[in-house]
């Protein structure tokens, strides 16, 4: 038998366990609450803890819900609700958030918390179904029932017992950053994208298997980083996600605040943030920043077919983009079945309270945006051109100015690299510089004026003209991601073979730019064409780290890891996704030129500056002038370094397939040392103190790069 006990004007369900008291004394009048503790607070959202009052307050955003409540459970009982308490909007809604506050002595054995929520369903979009356990846009922390089940949530009923739930955390939990100074990089900036579990997941990895694929498994590889010479790392997603979905490059989220806790080597509901927080204090303790790839864009509850978790729950119409399509009522600007709505300024917000917690909370030294182009899209879908709001939000937030925010500036239906892009002061994936210089490299024709564009730090993309004043840093420069072949599988591929990902090889671009030197694949290739392949490795090294702008590479090409030709395992969650560490046993030598490579570019900033080269650069082919034709492959240039107080640097390139002689157009023979030249076997090819030159002319191999230093000229 149950009684029904009003708390908070609302009603809570309570088991009857205490009879009347015989005998009643007078008592002092009790003190009257306040609103907030009667009512609840609308900010902030989620779950906050009220230190004086010993109370948990709850609130969460839902414009056209008609009726809320608040479901508490207990780990004893994971399908029925410990505490049930329905939210009145007389007194627990301001505007369009639903709030309320329980005191902890109220709350008994509840560890995990979940909403259910009612309205009008409008037809397709098969929202506020009330028999689904929503969970909480805001939860810092996802717990997994034994029983969870993706298709319980897809279908109609009930998937109580079966639906993720937020953990009611340790509210007095605390964590030491002090000491740490979180580090920021300017010239000497070398970004690192990797993937969290398959960057140690591999038994060739060397760490220990109970840390292997975890956020600890990383802290064992700083030496490694260190060595290296990274000083950035972008993470690839590391939002919790739907542990069924196949998902394992982590695109499709569940939730913008909680660290995914299968990345996290303990299984205790709340561990994970304690983990994740002692890998960036170690990443910032051997000055390595840290940048999450995140994705705000879109959620894994998919189109009208798909899983009903929390914001199609809560309001589909009001987080969404909607089409004009009955019979596919959720906009696609995403490529995943559906887009947030940033025309909303509760989504927008939603998206600022996400950042800040991961920099306040977490430390987090800036933020890599998957498909940023959709955060210019106007309710309608349309783009804005001009300011779009959320961009003004985020520069206005002092938390959040001296963060480090990349763009990746397109979506599915627009291209915005550059100034088309409305962060006018955001870095961006530079595309352009990806293409061209892979085009150049396979030795396609008409590409020396662009391949110039690119070193020089594509202002052409990035104008510092008065009305733009662009800075050259902004420029992400990549030549591979984890979107795309590995380095390896760029000279070992002419197409793409993703059959392993059961999409009969239709997913993944076709517009690789990749050349597989002559033979496809890796099986019995002649040793002529392995060494052209490194040699290749080596060329692309060096016009990525000499190019003007922010060079960023991903995991493994360091050691030629490779996918087997798959440019697009999202869903590999295997050795073709892992890192195969036993290639850098195997490829020591393309270890140490991508480490020399990255010393040469940190030890000469004039290389990377915040404004473009200018007259400090002169351009030569393999005379005085350089070959602009359709038919050239080759060109040559001298970066002055005086204005930076740093060395001359003359580096002749040579993507032809014959050997080309160059001339070299400054100074005199006794003036160069020769650092790189790529054709060489190592250690040859990168000489640490340089090797003199004997003459002004140099013979360049085919499909080779040369690099010359001399020290500045020493003024009177």
């Amino acid at each position: 038998m149950k009684k029904e006990t009003p708390v908070n004007n609302s009603t809570l369900e309570v088991h009857a366990n205490s009879a009347d008291p015989a005998h009643s004394v007078a008592a002092p009048p009790a003190r009257r609450p306040t609103w907030e503790e009667a009512e609840g607070n609308p900010l902030p959202l989620g779950v906050k803890w009220i230190e004086e009052e010993q109370a948990f307050n709850f609130a969460v955003h839902s414009e056209h819900a008609e009726s809320v409540t608040l479901l508490l459970y207990s780990p004893a009982d994971l399908v029925n609700p410990l505490l049930r308490l329905q939210l009145d909007f007389l007194r627990n809604k301001s505007g369009q958030i639903w709030h309320c506050r329980v005191p902890v002595t109220k709350l008994g054995a509840a560890r995990y918390y979940a909403y259910s929520v009612s309205g009008e369903t409008i037809p397709q979009l098969h929202s506020f179904d009330p028999q689904k356990v929503l969970l909480d846009p805001y939860a810092k922390c996802i717990f997994f029932p034994a029983a969870f089940d993706r298709n319980l949530a897809m279908r109609e009923g009930s998937n109580a017992g079966s639906a993720p739930l937020g953990v009611l955390t340790d509210h007095r939990s605390t964590f030491d950053w002090s000491g740490v100074r979180p580090p920021y990089h300017e010239s000497d900036a070398v970004i690192y994208e990797l993937h969290v579990k398959g960057f140690t997941k591999n038994s060739t990895s060397g760490v220990d298997p109970s840390r292997a694929g975890t956020y600890a498994g990383l802290v064992e590889k700083i030496p490694y980083l260190k060595e290296l010479g990274v000083t950035v790392v972008e993470l690839m997603p590391v939002f919790q996600r739907d542990p069924q979905e196949g998902d394992y490059w982590g695109y499709m989220p569940l939730n913008f605040f909680a660290p995914h806790a299968q990345y996290a080597s303990t299984h205790s509901a709340d561990e994970q943030h304690l983990e994740f927080k002692n890998m960036v204090k170690a990443f910032h303790e051997a000055d390595i920043g840290v940048v999450l790839d995140v994705v705000y864009n879109h959620t894994c509850e998919g189109d009208y077919k798909g899983p009903i978790y929390s914001f199609k729950g809560l309001d589909s119409a009001g987080y969404y983009m909607m089409s004009s399509d009955p019979a596919n009522p959720y906009a696609n600007y995403s490529g995943t079945g559906n887009t947030l709505n940033f025309g909303q300024a509760h989504v927008r917000k939603m998206v600022i309270d996400s950042l800040r917690y991961w920099k306040r909370g977490m430390h987090i030294d800036g933020f890599r945006f998957d498909l940023a182009s959709v955060f210019s899209r106007n309710a309608d879908g349309s783009l804005n051109w001009g300011e779009a709001p959320i961009f003004s939000e985020i520069a206005a937030d002092p938390e959040l100015g001296r963060v480090r925010l990349i763009a990746e500036p397109w979506d599915t239906a627009a291209y915005q690299l550059g100034r088309g892009f409305p962060g006018q002061t955001w870095f961006q994936w530079n595309g352009r510089f990806r293409d061209d210089i892979r085009r150049f490299v396979k030795g396609d024709a008409g590409m020396v004026p662009e391949v110039m564009r690119r070193i020089y730090g594509s202002d052409d993309l990035f104008p510092d003209s008065r009305a733009d004043a662009y800075h050259a840093f902004q420029s992400v420069n990549y030549v591979t991601s984890h979107d795309g072949f590995t380095l390896y599988d760029l000279v070992s591929y002419d197409g793409k073979h993703n059959w392993e990902n059961g999409n009969n090889n239709q997913d993944g671009t076709d517009a690789n730019y990749s050349w597989n030197c002559g033979q496809e694949g890796d099986e019995a290739v002649s040793p002529a064409v392995r060494a052209l392949r490194r040699k290749q490795v080596k060329n692309f090294c060096c016009l990525l780290f000499l190019s003007n702008g922010t060079p960023m590479f991903r995991a493994g090409d360091e050691f030629l890891n490779t996918q087997f030709g798959n440019n697009n395992p999202y869903n590999q969650d295997n050795e073709i996704g892992w890192l195969d560490w036993s290639q850098l046993r195997s490829n020591g030598d393309i270890f140490q030129f991508f480490k020399k490579m990255i010393a040469f570019r940190k030890n000469h900033p004039s290389l990377s500056r915040s404004r473009f080269w200018r007259e400090d650069v002169s351009w030569y082919g393999v005379g005085p002038t350089v070959d602009l034709s359709n038919d050239s492959h080759s060109l040559a240039f001298c970066l002055h370094g005086a204005s930076q107080a740093d060395d001359d640097i003359y580096v002749m390139i040579n993507a032809y397939w014959e050997e080309l002689e160059f001339n070299v157009q400054e100074g005199t023979v006794q003036e160069w040392k020769r650092i790189v030249d790529t054709a060489l076997p190592s250690p040859d090819d990168f000489s640490d103190d340089g090797v003199p030159l004997r003459q002004t002319k140099y013979l360049l191999a085919p499909r080779s790069i040369v690099v010359l230093c001399r020290p500045p000229a020493k003024t009177q």
